[in-house]
């Protein structure tokens, strides 16, 4: 099969295509043929070598697809040519993929597979982080920075869908208006605003209930300015930095709670049993067609160098998918 091999860590020219074996499934396990493979962040640390596979996965980047299911391990195979989409710890970026099946969900009907390939792990991260993790509930506000992003984008929908007024942070006025048009309650340019004082007046001075941070660092410091008390503050990436200052007496003060999570690492019982809680809770909004990934650009799954580039260049709205 051809697979997308990272040929040393660097920038997105080290993505090139390759030949690999079809990869046989385990017990457990769902051979796919993959349609679609979404690009992700964590997909550009890694080809940067700054976030190796977890032990057992594969080394080829990729962390959810869709297809149809052509072979299966012991337990799955009753799921042998249906489509599904998958979270995977690795191998996405291929012509066949291993997904394990508790992580694996139903395409229904309606859903393309690019947009399919879109869904689990922007999905995964929401739940777990900003209602799980920051227990996000109808009626209160939650700051979710990078709106336009995959995660942004997809917590602007979850948000709506259960009645959380979403305020997010973009880098332009253009993207600001995708985010409002896709249903956030308001969103502000950090580079032409301050989003402390832009988020004081829009609650009055309260603050936000919930904080979803992909930024870290400085940030840090101004989310907590934000939180009304008894806020939760949760961080999911780092990218302007892993270290910050912070006043433990506001913290104790105010009651804010602090606190975070990565995905990639969790064990496989783990991710089933919030595939579980999707299926019951957020599946039936995508089968009605309600719930649906916002697409940005789709490419070859031969272009996935370019992919990468349009997703580091920053000026994409929503998923960023490759086809095969």
């Amino acid at each position: 099969m051809t697979a997308i091999e990272i040929s040393t860590p660097g920038g997105p020219d080290v993505l090139v295509p390759g030949k690999r074996p079809v990869p046989q499934p385990g017990p457990g396990e769902l051979l796919v043929k993959v349609a679609a493979a979404g690009v992700n962040r964590p997909d550009v640390l890694q080809r940067r070598g700054a976030y190796p596979p977890p032990p057992g996965a594969s080394d080829l980047p990729g962390l959810e697809v869709a297809g149809e299911v052509v072979a299966a391990g012991q337990g799955a195979t009753h799921l042998i040519g249906t489509n599904v989409c998958a979270l995977v710890a690795g191998g996405g970026y291929a012509e066949y993929a291993i997904a394990p099946a508790g992580t694996s969900l139903p395409v229904p009907e309606g859903l393309s597979m690019a947009e399919a390939a879109a869904l689990p792990e922007t999905l995964f991260t929401v739940w777990i982080n900003l209602f799980e993790r920051g227990f996000a509930t109808e009626g209160e506000w939650a700051l979710i920075h990078g709106g336009t992003s995959g995660i942004g984008t997809m917590a602007i929908s979850l948000c709506k869908l259960f009645g959380v007024k979403a305020v997010v942070t973009c880098g332009g006025d253009d993207k600001c208006a995708a985010a409002l048009k896709l249903g956030a309650a308001a969103a502000i340019n950090y580079k032409t605003r301050d989003f402390v004082n832009e988020v004081r007046q829009l609650t009055g001075g309260a603050g936000v209930n919930v904080v979803l941070d992909m930024v870290g660092g400085d940030y840090i410091a101004r989310n907590l300015a934000v939180l009304a008390d008894d806020g939760r503050h949760v961080s999911i990436a780092t990218q302007r930095g892993v270290t910050a200052e912070v006043s433990f007496l506001d913290i104790m003060r105010r009651r804010l709670t602090l606190t975070g999570s990565t995905l990639r690492p969790r064990t496989l019982a783990f991710k089933t049993l919030v595939a579980e809680e999707l299926r019951a809770t957020v599946w039936p909004f995508v089968e009605s067609g309600q719930l649906r990934p916002v697409m940005d650009r789709t490419f070859p799954l031969r272009e996935a160098s370019a992919a990468h580039a349009r997703m580091e260049g920053g000026d994409h709205v929503g998923k960023i998918v490759l086809t095969v």
